[in-house]
């Protein structure tokens, strides 16, 4: 775990606390590989690298400079950089001109939310974790949301897109693509849609839309 993430904190006095931001060559270089080869293998646009090198010269620095030694070896593939504010602003405006981010792990937990917002809340985000050897964890950006428990009105579609993307990870491609089609066409219809799409259908009675549109195929 590298950027502040790192959780290398300490008191320095009593009025007075320290966080120390730790980046690397060798973990930049390995998420920033990983982005570009994400970007070939999904036949994407670009790739864009978010930072705060003109402030944060050195840790950010390191980031950007092993990102741009990276991008060397993908001429086939387009790659810009973003400051990290302009990027927030970029993403309201016009969303539509960018397509992959790669960037330290502060800014990322904060951009995915955003990002999430843009087109509907964290209820239609799904998120991974990808390691080495295959080994990956899929699971809704929300996490647990313990505070809807029982309750039977939170957005079912993010687990649903956590397990298209399990599908695709594994090479299902046919399963996933049947369901991702099943997922649009009831968001689309906005019929059986939960409360922060604009709808008023229980939890289970979305999934249950979906679980048909996908059937039916």
């Amino acid at each position: 775990m590298e950027d502040l993430y790192a959780g290398i904190e300490r008191m320095v006095s009593d009025d007075v606390a320290e966080s120390i931001k730790i980046i690397t060559r060798a973990g930049s270089e390995r998420i920033v590989r990983f982005a570009f080869e994400y970007v070939r293998k999904e036949k994407r646009n670009k790739l864009t690298v978010v930072h705060k090198a003109n402030i944060m010269k050195m840790t950010d620095g390191l980031f950007l400079d092993t990102a741009r030694k990276v991008s060397e070896e993908y001429p086939d593939i387009e790659f810009e950089e973003r400051i990290v504010d302009n990027m927030c602003m970029q993403l309201v405006q016009k969303p539509h001109i960018y397509d992959v981010m790669v960037m330290p792990n502060l800014y990322g937990d904060i951009i995915s939310d955003l990002c999430a917002g843009l087109v509907g809340g964290l209820g239609v985000a799904p998120s991974s974790n990808l390691g080495d050897d295959e080994m990956a964890v899929f699971e809704p950006a929300h996490g647990s949301a313990p505070k809807y428990t029982g309750l039977d009105k939170v957005d079912p579609t993010a687990q649903i897109l956590s397990g298209y993307m399990l599908l695709k990870h594994i090479g299902q491609s046919d399963a996933a693509e049947r369901v991702f089609k099943g997922v649009s066409k009831v968001i689309g219809e906005g019929r059986t849609v939960t409360y922060d799409l604009g709808g008023e259908a229980k939890t289970s009675e979305m999934a249950k839309a979906m679980v048909d549109a996908i059937e039916a195929g």
